[in-house]
């Protein structure tokens, strides 16, 4: 069986300190995860080797069945995988819609060779449009990137990233900084626009997580020590104790 992202005994060290310690995780296509567990215990080095920003020491990583370890982050991307970062990664001197038609050239097929002029590519006009519209920033299409708001900020990378055309997106905690209505109004946003995409979200909002994952993943000390439903990871013992116990002791402390 093919899955859309496979990890194999996943393995990565910096000199002598290993971080990732024998992963494993097999996503299926169209699942959303969402990646927990404490600081330090590999969630970003993870992402950094999927996404292929660093080389793993050992194991395998798969995409829809190729191994993509040791690749590019571009041959990567150009492989169906596109990352969103911590940090808001956008053009900030171009408009909304300019920055989304950068986005939508490669998967178009224009590459870097701009024969004609942009505003003549009217499939990618288009494109760009249908995306500006799905992220709900139609209304400030010409408004440079670096006006809008820190949330309409990441509502534009998020189209970004999938507007690349990518089926596997792996988003680095996009509720960071966010009121609390802004981080409800994000969820249904991401939920929205990764339909039929496979989703992995590194994320620290325990309201965003089971909120928005099919399957929890938990990474404690580089290795994945649970990866089930909201509900079973919720209930599993290892897991409160690694991670969650204060979460759920919180909650029914509230409960009574």
């Amino acid at each position: 069986m093919s899955y859309a992202l496979e990890l194999k005994d996943l393995r990565k060290n910096f000199g002598k300190t290993e971080i990732i310690r024998g992963a494993n995780l097999a996503v299926n296509a169209g699942e959303r995860i969402a990646i927990i567990g404490p600081n330090g215990a590999g969630k970003s080095t993870l992402f950094n080797l999927i996404s292929g920003r660093f080389g793993p020491t050992s194991g395998e990583i798969l995409l829809n069945g190729q191994r993509i370890d040791h690749k590019a982050p571009y041959e990567i991307n150009r492989m169906g995988l596109s990352r969103s970062f911590q940090i808001t990664n956008i053009f900030p001197k171009l408009s909304v819609f300019e920055n989304l038609r950068c986005a939508v050239l490669w998967s178009l097929g224009y590459k870097y060779t701009f024969l004609k002029f942009l505003s003549g590519l009217k499939d990618a006009n288009e494109l760009a449009e249908k995306y500006m519209e799905m992220i709900r920033l139609d209304k400030k299409r010409n408004l440079l990137a670096m006006n809008l708001t820190y949330a309409e900020q990441r509502a534009l990378e998020i189209g970004i990233t999938i507007a690349g055309g990518s089926n596997v997106i792996l988003l680095d905690e996009p509720t960071a900084g966010m009121s609390k209505s802004e981080t409800t109004r994000f969820i249904s946003l991401i939920k929205e626009v990764t339909i039929g995409k496979t989703l992995l979200t590194v994320e620290h909002d325990m309201g965003v997580v089971f909120g928005l994952a099919d399957k929890i993943a938990v990474v404690v000390y580089g290795e994945v020590i649970a990866f089930d439903t909201p509900e079973a990871v919720r209930s599993n013992a290892r897991v409160q104790e690694a991670y969650l116990g204060s979460h759920v002791a919180d909650e029914q402390a509230g409960a009574h």
